[in-house]
C-alpha cells in the first residue's frame, strides 16, 4: 500500500476568481491570504498533516505570481544574511515558515478547463492513486480516512461531500407567525468540496480539449459507470468564491478558533 507522503496532491491554481475580482485583480485566486498566508499554503498545511508532501500545481491566470512565491519561499519567511557581492552563499537563522514540501508547478492553459489542466499534468504524477483538489476552500477533512474509505470503496474516483451553509437566516412559520429563526443553518442537499481521491483510470475519461470542465462530462461519465464514491464530510467545509468569503474566511483566522487548522 503506497504511503501517503508518495501520493502527490494535484492543486488546480489556474482560474480567475472573477467572483473575487476586488482581490484577484493582480494577483492569481490561489494567492488571496488567510491571515498572512495564501489560501493555497493553508490547503497544502492540510494535507500535509496527513502525510501528503509532494504538490502538483496547476497554473493558469498569473501563474508567474505562484512560482515567484515558492522560488523565493525561504527569503519571504526567514531571516537571513546577504553578501551583496555573492562571495558568500544566503546564510538563513531560522526555521520559520520551512516546509519539507515538494512543489512542481506546471503551465496548463491560461483559459483552460479543470479537466484540461487534470489531463496535462499526467505525466508529472508516477503513482496509481493520486489526490485533486481546488486552490480555493479549506475544510478540516480528514485526508486518511478519505483514503482508507476510497481504498475500501474499489472505485475509480472518490469526491468529498459537504452541506455548505446558507448565505441566510432560516425562519419555521406558522399561521403568520415566526415559531423558530435559526442563522445561516446547514443546507440539506449535497454537493462537491473538492478533496477528491483519484485513480489513473480516471484519465481514460479525459481528453485534450481545452474546454473540458472535471466536473461536467468526466464525472457524469464515473457516476454513470459506477466509479464515483462519496465520502461525506459534516464538519467544516468553506470555500472562498467571493469577497464575503474572504471577509468571513479571515474573521475566522483573527478570532484564533481556526476549524480548518490541524496542523
Amino acid at each position: 500500500m503506497t504511503p501517503a507522503e508518495q501520493i502527490p496532491v494535484v492543486i488546480l491554481c489556474g482560474g480567475q476568481g472573477t467572483r473575487l475580482r476586488e482581490e484577484t485583480e493582480y494577483r492569481p485566486k490561489p494567492m488571496v491570504e488567510i491571515g498572512p498566508h495564501p489560501i493555497l499554503w493553508h490547503i497544502m498545511k492540510i494535507y500535509r498533516q496527513h502525510g501528503h508532501r509532494h504538490f502538483i500545481l496547476c497554473l493558469g491566470y498569473k501563474g508567474w505570481e505562484i512560482k515567484q512565491y515558492f522560488l523565493r519561499y525561504n527569503e519571504m519567511h526567514r531571516d537571513f544574511t546577504v553578501t551583496l557581492d555573492r562571495s558568500d552563499p544566503v546564510q538563513y537563522h531560522n526555521t520559520v515558515g520551512d516546509e519539507d514540501w515538494k512543489v512542481t508547478l506546471v503551465e496548463t492553459g491560461l483559459h483552460s478547463g479543470t479537466g484540461a489542466r487534470l489531463a496535462r499534468v499526467r505525466g508529472y504524477i508516477e503513482s496509481d492513486t493520486f489526490c485533486f483538489t481546488y486552490g480555493d476552500a479549506v475544510g478540516n477533512v480528514d485526508i486518511g480516512a478519505q483514503l482508507a474509505f476510497h481504498r475500501a470503496q474499489g472505485r475509480l474516483a472518490t469526491v468529498t461531500g459537504v452541506r455548505p451553509t446558507s448565505r441566510y437566516g432560516e425562519m419555521r412559520t406558522e399561521d403568520g407567525a415566526v415559531l423558530e429563526f435559526r442563522e445561516k443553518p446547514a443546507a440539506e442537499g449535497v454537493v462537491s468540496g473538492g478533496f477528491f481521491v483519484l485513480e489513473r483510470g480516471v484519465f481514460d475519461y479525459l481528453d485534450a480539449d481545452p474546454q473540458l470542465f472535471f466536473e461536467r462530462e468526466p464525472l457524469r461519465r464515473l457516476a454513470r459507470d459506477g466509479q464515483l464514491s462519496v465520502y461525506m464530510h459534516e464538519q467544516f467545509w468553506h470555500p472562498m468564491d467571493t469577497y464575503r468569503d474572504y471577509l468571513h474566511l479571515n474573521e475566522i483566522w483573527s478570532g484564533g478558533e481556526v476549524p480548518w487548522k490541524t496542523w
